[in-house]
């Protein structure tokens, strides 16, 4: 009796049988009237039973007739009844509609409503569409809502069981459309722009390695095509040795939202001129820069020296060019960092004297072919830090598809995984991302697309059905390539024994990952060769050595020598039969492969 008592305090009037269903006895509602603790009263054309304290809220709110003898006390008016009875409603249910309310108490749907937008306005209910069918807009208490969510979160987080991490690292170059056809075009390219914009990657790969690892027959002109119109936007983002250094690519809409601040440079009298120039907001051709320069201020500036200070501003992130044409100039007028992995065929022939000739009369008439096509200022940034930090967490997720904290600190975000962990969690609130633990030794601060988390465990499945029953799949990759998983969300494992050096996300380093174990590691240049494969037999060593050889037959590597591996001579080391089935030929010096 006492818990029909709690019942009707907490729940509001119920009826006999809605009593009965909580396993009452139809007599102790009847024992407590007797004893002036509950009162009989009509809702909505039906009996129900009420707590006595209740009385004056029923009278005023939905104009119930009480029963004789109710205690005076009982009956005062209160300030909102209507209010109270719907809170209380509110805090006893899930999300509802203002008629299924309307039902409960006889009303209509106009005054209900009326009351819960009251109710609305002081943050005691929430307004929106909750119910996972769309049946409307609906209403909650915000207590509820909260309660909803940490459930329903909760139940997906138990949804998500951990891959081994090699799976995400086979995930990864699949998520990012690596070896595959479906990107094709320049849609296709604009695609795959899409998802790297913002990552930082060696200029000197991004044209053998990157892009054509992810747009079928990709060519530059593509590219060139997207930056002319405006719709692509690259960046410098750190210069490296010789002339090679790294740079980012943006779609124009987004550049604004995603640029970083410009690296540090101290600026120098010729530098302030090149901006100031520039400062119109259109773009200019080397010569127009030049002769405003020497207008100016620096009537003694040089070709060379000007070239160089547009190349200095350009690799620390404040201007652009509308064509990749002088980069890729740049990186064809000498060594590179890794020159030999990546290095750009030569744009003139040796001993063609005509030619030659030709070329010196166009860089005398337009400026060196280094800073040919159109220099601008890089697009200035979004003021709004939220705005900013939500389009770099839609990112992230776009690129990797499950966000960890090694992938964040790999690109070298402002502000670090806790500045983007905070706009992932709102999106898990949200229900765009979903944190778990999705990854084994990754920690539980991981946030993933339902989609990415779908395809991960379909990868983490298919290495398991092909565990020596397939031949294995070799990839081969730029080390710093965002779809290369080692050195960012997961660990490079320990270097092979014998080995002089570690692996890392080098310009000019390759990686061959065959079903996503990293099997080796070609150091910047090609001269030192990791393999943790140690057996010359092992298939696996096997399939990443013809992945290496095919590479470098496409011309994506350029001319290697081979002349270390794990630390010893390649030519007497027992790992090199693999390569020398495969393409590698025996020279004084090592294994060499020729484009």
């Amino acid at each position: 009796m006492e818990g029909v008592a709690d019942l009707l305090r907490v729940l509001g009037p119920l009826t006999t049988g809605e009593l009965t269903e909580r396993g009452a006895d139809p007599g102790w509602p009847e024992e407590l009237a007797g004893t002036r603790r509950a009162i009989r009263v009509r809702i909505s054309g039906a009996e129900h039973w009420a707590a006595v304290e209740d009385a004056g809220r029923l009278r005023d709110a939905l104009g119930t007739a009480l029963p004789v003898g109710v205690p005076e006390a009982f009956t005062e008016p209160v300030k909102d009844p209507l209010g109270d009875l719907l809170a209380r409603f509110a805090r006893t249910h899930g999300p509802f509609t203002s008629s299924q309310a309307a039902a409960r108490f006889g009303l209509g749907a106009a005054v209900t409503d009326g009351a819960l937008q009251r109710l609305a306005a002081a943050g005691r209910v929430v307004q929106g569409e909750f119910h996972p069918s769309g049946i409307g807009q609906e209403w909650c208490d915000a207590a509820v809502l909260r309660r909803l969510r940490r459930r329903s979160l909760a139940a997906l987080r138990e949804e998500l069981e951990p891959v081994p991490p090699a799976a995400l690292a086979a995930f990864l170059p699949q998520w990012q459309h690596l070896g595959g056809s479906s990107l094709r075009g320049i849609d296709g390219l604009a695609r795959a722009v899409e998802q790297l914009q913002g990552a930082p990657v060696p200029a000197s790969a991004l044209e053998k390695l990157i892009l054509p690892s992810r747009v079928a027959g990709y060519a530059p002109g593509l590219l060139d095509e997207l930056t002319t119109t405006g719709e692509v936007v690259w960046a410098g983002a750190g210069a490296l040795p010789g002339k090679d250094g790294w740079v980012s690519l943006y779609h124009a809409d987004a550049a604004p939202l995603l640029l970083p601040r410009p690296h540090p440079l101290e600026l120098t009298a010729l530098h302030e001129s090149v901006l100031s120039a520039l400062s119109g907001g259109y773009g200019l051709f080397f010569r127009q820069i030049a002769d405003q320069v020497r207008a100016t201020t620096h009537p003694e500036a040089t070709d060379p020296r000007l070239a160089d200070a547009l190349w200095e501003l350009a690799w620390s992130g404040r201007l652009t060019n509308d064509t990749l044409a002088p980069l890729r100039s740049l990186l064809g007028s000498g060594r590179t960092a890794g020159s030999t992995a990546h290095r750009a065929r030569r744009t003139v022939p040796r001993g063609r004297y005509g030619s030659l000739t030709a070329a010196a009369r166009t860089a005398s008439r337009n400026g060196p072919p280094t800073v040919s096509g159109r220099w601008s200022l890089l697009p200035a940034h979004e003021p709004d830090p939220t705005h900013r930090a939500h389009a770099l967490a839609r990112t992230l997720l776009d690129r990797h598809g499950v966000v960890t904290r090694g992938a964040v600190a790999a690109e070298g975000v402002e502000g670090g995984f806790s500045a983007t962990y905070r706009i992932l969690s709102a999106f898990e609130d949200s229900g765009q991302a979903r944190r778990g633990y999705v990854v084994e030794g990754l920690g539980a601060a991981q946030f993933a697309m339902d989609g990415a988390v779908d395809r991960l465990r379909a990868a983490a499945g298919a290495r398991e059905r092909a565990d020596g029953h397939t031949a294995p799949r070799a990839m081969v990759l730029a080390a710093a390539d965002p779809a290369n998983a080692y050195g960012a969300a997961l660990s490079w494992p320990e270097p092979p024994v014998g080995a002089s050096h570690k692996p890392g996300r080098k310009a000019g380093s390759l990686v061959v990952l065959v079903d996503g174990e990293l099997t080796l590691y070609l150091e910047r240049g090609g001269k030192a060769l990791l393999s943790w494969a140690s057996e010359p037999d092992d298939p696996v060593l096997r399939a990443a050595a013809e992945a290496l050889a095919e590479a470098g037959g496409a011309g994506m590597l350029g001319t290697i020598t081979v002349e270390r591996i794990n630390g010893s001579a390649a030519l007497t080391s027992p790992l090199s039969r693999p390569l020398e089935e495969t393409g590698f030929h025996a020279t004084p010096r090592g294994l060499r492969i020729r484009a």
